[in-house]
């Protein structure tokens, strides 16, 4: 026999509260009403919960009258309540991978003006999460409140022919001027599996290839490829980490006749974009990823989804719109 979903009536949690009062256990009285155990198991630890002026106990009236408040505080508090069409919009989207602020700006930008704040969509889904409706697990990186960043070190290698980031151009810093990349290693649980991501600067359009080994002229001759790829005009710069796996930097720079410039020891936060790409990815691609049985039509897929998601730094334009205008207007 198939159960009935959807909210309790005052009837059926009277009939609970006598069967309660007989012995009944959860799983006789979940029978009785084709309800589920688990339901009526919430429905009793939710409404029995003892307070300075309640003794814990199960009372059908009191547990209507706080299940009528809640949709009251519900449909006054939140915004997405009190108009679906908007929740439904934004459900959508967070099954997408889009995070609240993405959602929020890309709304703003095809009506003209905000239609909900990304504070708005946040607080909606950790209060829903206390009522078991678990939007949480639907955001980037699937938290259930909010966490504090934290730094995880990184090794120092020496590398020839380096230049310090602190002698990179302010030009290339304030993302002015298109065609300065990005380049980090996305490393998975098995140490033959990774990917190389570039990151450009200014449109945060990604690209990758995958490989299996961090030797120096594998990465090089992958870096050669694909770059070769971009039009000239957008190949500026490279800034890297100091992992050995880029020894051989000079001779991508002295083919495309660029500068290569590199991080602080210790400080990958320097080249943010592709930390905050390979950050975004990892939802799609976690480190667990067995890349062997990932198809390359599934990752471009993943990078595309990745490419055609509006950001808030680019004014809620995707990285690929970004990117491709700036590759016409430097081409014309």
């Amino acid at each position: 026999m198939g159960y009935i979903y959807g909210q309790l009536s005052q009837k059926e949690r009277l009939r609970i509260y006598h069967y309660r009062r007989n012995g009944y256990s959860l799983r006789r009285i979940s029978a009785c009403l084709g309800r589920s155990a688990s339901t009526i198991g919430r429905e009793i630890a939710r409404n029995s919960k003892p307070n300075d002026h309640w003794n814990g106990d199960y009372c059908p009236v009191r547990a209507q009258k706080l299940t009528t408040r809640r949709r009251q505080v519900d449909k006054s508090r939140f915004k997405l309540v009190r108009q679906p069409d908007l929740l439904a919009i934004v459900r959508k989207r967070l099954a997408m991978g889009w995070s609240p602020k993405q959602i929020s700006g890309r709304l703003a930008l095809l009506h003209g003006a905000p239609v909900i704040s990304h504070e708005s969509i946040y607080r909606y889904i950790y209060y829903r999460r206390e009522q078991k409706d678990y939007l949480c697990r639907l955001l980037p990186k699937a938290h259930s409140r909010r966490r504090r960043r934290s730094k995880t070190p990184m090794t120092h290698f020496k590398i020839p022919w380096r230049i310090s980031l602190s002698k990179r151009p302010k030009h290339i810093s304030n993302r002015t001027q298109s065609g300065h990349w990005e380049i980090d290693m996305m490393q998975f649980s098995k140490p033959t599996h990774s990917l190389l991501m570039l990151c450009e600067r200014t449109s945060r359009f990604v690209s990758m290839s995958i490989h299996t080994d961090k030797k120096a002229i594998t990465i090089k001759n992958a870096l050669i490829k694909q770059l070769s790829k971009v039009p000239a005009s957008m190949r500026q710069s490279m800034t890297f980490d100091n992992g050995s796996e880029f020894w051989l930097h000079n001779d991508v720079a002295n083919t495309f006749n660029i500068k290569s410039y590199f991080c602080d020891p210790h400080s990958p936060w320097q080249k943010g974009s592709v930390e905050n790409a390979i950050g975004r990815l990892r939802r799609h691609l976690p480190r667990k990823t067995n890349m062997e049985q990932l198809s390359s039509a599934k990752l471009k897929g993943i990078i595309d989804d990745y490419n055609n998601t509006p950001r808030q730094c680019l004014d809620f334009q995707t990285p690929n719109e970004v990117y491709s205008n700036k590759t016409v207007a430097l081409q014309t």
